[in-house]
């Protein structure tokens, strides 16, 4: 089907955006660490404190259970997107939907990379592979880039989980426990303007 003549060749159908304002999903901070143990070996001289990035991300999603399959797209403006690209893990974090969580979204979704070191500001510790996991997420996971998917603007990345934990260290919360945690979502982050345009 071929878009009306008076819609730009690109431009999405006319009720996308529509059916895009009604989603509230969450929000990730995904962050990365180029040149770490199993990267490319010809980025040795990345392997200082400017070899680590994070953006706030609105669209991953698990897209497979079997084998275990988490997809996460970054936007091409985005420095996290370049160091992403030299890298074999990513950490994906889910941020509490608190003042805590709110603040880590401002830092990594309103800023960017190439003028501020945003875990200079940051809890952090390292993870697999070196990658930065935020000591203040309700839950993340690393793993280990299995693919890629050009989408646009964006491009998707293909995670195989190799670690995790919920806030506190768990591994897993039993059913009960988990109606009480809650994550900041796309609607608690819209006010933010972007570090880079999306």
């Amino acid at each position: 089907m071929n878009p009306p003549a008076d819609q730009p060749p690109n431009a999405p159908a006319a009720g996308f955006e529509a059916f895009l304002q009604l989603l509230d999903q969450p929000v990730y901070v995904v962050t990365t660490a180029a040149g770490g143990e199993g990267d490319d070996q010809d980025n040795q001289d990345d392997r200082d404190d400017g070899n680590r990035a994070g953006c706030l991300v609105g669209f991953g999603s698990p897209c497979s259970l079997r084998p275990a399959r988490f997809a996460v797209w970054l936007s091409h403006a985005n420095r996290t997107y370049r160091m992403a690209c030299r890298s074999t893990v990513l950490a994906v974090h889910l941020l509490p939907a608190d003042d805590a969580g709110a603040a880590l979204a401002r830092l990594f979704g309103g800023e960017t990379g190439d003028e501020v070191d945003k875990f200079a500001r940051a809890g952090w510790r390292p993870g697999p592979a070196g990658v930065p996991v935020l000591t203040e997420a309700v839950a993340w996971f690393a793993g280990r880039v299995v693919g890629r998917v050009e989408g646009g603007d964006h491009t998707g990345f293909l995670l195989s989980p190799l670690d995790g934990a919920q806030a506190g260290g768990a591994a897993a919360l039993p059913p009960a426990a988990r109606r009480d945690v809650t994550a900041l979502t796309l609607r608690d982050v819209d006010g933010i303007d972007p570090g880079h345009p999306a």
